[in-house]
């Protein structure tokens, strides 16, 4: 896996607090551990940081500043990640020119814009539109926590804490509001932040301190963790120990709720009972969020990601500026608004390549038979559509060329053979190559189209692609190629999947989920004479598949065979609101 550089941009500006800032000098140094270069990029010179990474053991030369930007191709970016809360659109526009973009807890209106997104503080409910990823279990956690203990004395021991700034005060407030009710059974720790321009007005009785370096792995050793939604809340949990939370804004508020913490306004009565209420509630939610299980990290996620994703359309070729249509773990898709085509982008390679095991297991997995034992069947299912391209060819004196993109084992070349074509084949499998030039006697060309070049000929008469467009992940130049191969009239051939058919038009959300993970488009009836227009085709035929009556709503369930009238029902139907999961396109070149 060819693996580049990841540049990586916090909120850093006054005000924003120190723990995203934290996280992701954390990230950067993780990565560096695993050996992916990794970059953080600060925009802001304020001493405080100097301080902060510092004490974080950083190594100043992963740092990078706007002046060095320019020393670092684009082109050995592989992704940048913001953590930057709300990022403006011309910020994340400026980004996306550089790499694809990753949001984590992404906060701001243009959310949906981002390539992918992680949310870790946002929790599901909340995150609108929904996140690529969201698992609170990303956060750093310590592997080990102290173990946890009271005082010999049967103090309970307070931790106050609320983030590098705190900005609104609540630090000093709240500790001296449980020093007032404590009747000597409390011992209170305040944590003010490096970053705190608050004034220590804090009562006698509470011990004040600015940081405590690594603090996740000391949570452990406290009764109770005060604070407002954020990290450090999620590392109580993480510890076993119950957090309280006071919060700043009716936005923190929201979060906490929605993550189910306890939260109040008004400090309670801090004693053993409410403890141990507010301990098995805690207990209860870490199972709820996951926290109890095995945990990946943030860093070893990323690290896994080899970004495949096209700035432009991978038909028209006209920029991407839309938000996504849905998003599932490993993938984002996005409707062209230009020519009406569903893009795919993803974060991680293939799960599989196209050897052996994909004509073999995983089609059989789908089929119910490895794809040479369904050879005879494709081959028949494809003679009506060689029969289509000779109606619309007309009659010929010579035997016609046809050149079959993506052909796998041949099933499609030997039923054009036998309608008197003289076919070749281009597929990157091995063993299918194999089967075809030894087996069948068909002339093939073992290679990707069009990276692999077509010996020089005559032109063809025809190009076909079955069920083959939509695995290529960049069309254009594919079907510009295809044009130039093609002589003048001659006809281009596509059968493809149809996000306008039954299953599409039922949920979009359940068809895209279910897509294959290597159709990097998805085509619709509608859209293809637009597209194809495009590189001079003018489309003839469009065919629409009656597969899959199983699928259809009410009457699927009870459609066995074509002697059911209910089939022909559904046969009426699919036919007159193009409704078929596949469809045929036979275009000329003009």
């Amino acid at each position: 896996m060819n693996q580049g550089q990841i540049l990586i941009v916090p909120a850093c500006e006054s005000g924003k607090g120190g723990g995203h800032l934290t996280r992701c000098i954390t990230l950067t140094s993780q990565l560096r551990e695993m050996k992916r270069t990794a970059w953080l990029y600060l925009s802001s010179k304020r001493s405080y940081i100097e301080t902060l990474y510092k004490s974080l053991g950083f190594n100043s030369g992963w740092l990078i500043t706007e002046a060095d930007l320019e020393k670092i191709s684009s082109s050995k970016i592989e992704c940048i990640i913001l953590d930057k809360f709300q990022t403006t659109k011309d910020e994340l526009s400026r980004w996306k020119k550089i790499a694809p973009v990753i949001g984590i807890d992404e906060g701001g209106k243009f959310r949906d814009y981002f390539d992918f997104l992680i949310d870790i503080l946002i929790p599901k409910k909340l995150g609108s539109p929904a996140a690529n990823i969201t698992s609170p279990s990303l956060l750093n956690f310590p592997a080990r926590q102290l173990s946890q203990s009271q005082n010999s004395n049967g103090k309970i021991k307070v931790l106050v804490s609320f983030g590098h700034e705190d900005t609104a005060g609540l630090g000093i407030s709240v500790s001296n509001k449980l020093d007032k009710q404590d009747g000597g059974n409390m011992e209170i720790t305040l944590l003010t932040g490096e970053l705190s321009n608050q004034k220590n007005e804090a009562r006698k009785n509470v011990k004040v301190i600015k940081s405590i370096p690594k603090l996740a792995e000391h949570l452990g050793g406290y009764d109770l963790v005060i604070t407002h939604y954020g990290i450090t809340a999620y590392e109580a949990l993480n510890a076993g120990t119950p957090a309280l939370l006071v919060n700043p804004t009716p936005y923190h508020e929201k979060l906490s709720k929605a993550a189910d913490f306890y939260s109040c306004k008004n400090i309670p009565q801090i004693n053993h009972a409410f403890l141990e209420k507010l301990r098995k509630h805690c207990k209860e939610q870490t199972v709820k969020l996951g926290l109890d299980k095995d945990k990946e990290s943030l860093a070893s996620l990323v690290n896994g990601f080899s970004l495949q994703v096209n700035r432009s359309c991978r038909i028209c070729g006209k920029e991407k500026n839309e938000p996504s249509l849905k998003r599932f773990h490993d993938r984002t898709y996005r409707l062209c608004k230009s020519c009406g085509t569903i893009n795919m982008d993803r974060t991680t390679p293939l799960p599989f390549d196209y050897g052996r095991e994909y004509f073999n297991e995983l089609y059989k997995k789908q089929y119910g038979k490895t794809y040479l034992e369904d050879f005879p069947k494709i081959k028949e299912a494809n003679k009506y559509k060689i029969r289509n391209i000779k109606l619309i060819m007309g009659k010929t004196t010579e035997k016609p060329l046809l050149l079959e993109i993506g052909c796998a084992h041949g099933p499609h070349l030997a039923a054009a053979r036998d309608e008197g074509f003289i076919p070749t084949g281009i597929d990157p499998t091995k063993d299918a190559v194999d089967y075809v030039r030894n087996t069948l006697g068909i002339k093939i060309i073992e290679g990707l189209f069009p990276q692999t070049p077509i010996p020089d000929s005559k032109p063809y008469d025809v190009v076909t692609l079955w069920l083959s467009i939509e695995h290529m992940p960049d069309c254009v130049p594919v079907l510009k190629e295809i044009n130039r191969l093609l002589k003048p009239k001659g006809i281009l051939a596509i059968s493809t999947p149809s996000y306008s058919g039954m299953q599409g038009r039922k949920s979009i959300k359940n068809f895209l989920e279910i897509s294959p993970a290597d159709h990097f488009t998805i085509w619709s009836p509608k859209m293809c004479k637009k597209a194809l227009a495009l590189y001079g085709f003018k489309v003839k035929k469009i065919l629409v598949n009656m597969n899959h009556p199983e699928r259809f709503p009410l009457i699927g369930k009870f459609i066995k065979s074509t002697r059911n009238p209910l089939f022909w029902i559904y046969y009426v139907i699919c036919k007159a609101f193009s409704l078929g999961d596949v469809f045929e396109i036979y275009a000329v070149k003009k």
